[in-house]
């Protein structure tokens, strides 16, 4: 279960020994397998180089993922904690790492300065979806990536009846998650197009991984 801001005075020393970590807070993924990480966490930032913006700092283990190639981590983080946490990560890697304060709808990442925006477990929860990917794209340099990982809206009609039903508590439990939400639809609306797309179960929830680039069309 996720520490509650009250539980702890101190984030927990990642710095020392890092975990196997999780994606998010509130909903959580493993991000490593032991020392490596995991098959998706490999697959999401794979082939990334130059400036790379990620939203959502779960507890910073996810940083230890990104391959050498990647010259700068720009992470955007609203919850005190959890910018703490990561910034004992960020201390025993030898890329160098920005941890930023931002809101979802108001980056503070300056325009067209970033060759990758990652996603991962975020979009899902955004209130208002279309206004962060408005923020992904002016974000991106041109022919930038927009790499995410995120709960998708199921193909079962029922099971989509179920999630619309569960949403509003389920939202409320688990930091904003909307399982309900048609992800790969909002991406697609917000321009981008997209390059290549993975679909998959995680305890009976549908997720999807993939690279989409801003379309020029």
């Amino acid at each position: 279960m996720a520490a509650r801001m009250g539980d702890l005075v101190e984030p927990p020393d990642t710095g020392r020994h890092f975990t196997e970590g999780m994606e998010q807070f509130h909903h959580p993924r493993p991000v490593c397998s032991g020392s490596e990480p995991s098959p998706q966490r490999r697959r999401l930032l794979a082939g990334l180089s130059g400036r790379v913006l990620e939203i959502g700092a779960g507890d910073g283990v996810k940083l230890t993922c990104y391959p050498e190639s990647v010259d700068e981590i720009v992470l955007v983080e609203p919850d005190p904690f959890l910018r703490a946490a990561a910034k004992r990560i960020a201390e025993h890697l030898s890329t160098p790492v920005r941890i930023l304060d931002g809101d979802l709808r108001h980056l503070p990442v300056e325009d067209a300065s970033c060759q990758a925006v990652v996603c991962s477990l975020v979009l899902c929860c955004a209130a208002r979806v279309q206004e962060t990917l408005r923020e992904v794209r002016r974000i991106l340099v041109p022919d930038g990536e927009l790499r995410f990982y995120e709960h998708q809206r199921s193909g079962n009609p029922a099971v989509t009846l179920l999630e619309s039903l569960a949403a509003p508590l389920w939202s409320r439990a688990a930091g904003g998650c909307r399982p309900s939400r048609d992800t790969l639809a909002a991406i697609r609306e917000a321009g981008f197009v997209i390059e290549n797309l993975d679909r998959f179960a995680f305890r009976h929830f549908d997720h999807i991984l993939g690279v989409a680039r801003l379309s020029t069309g």
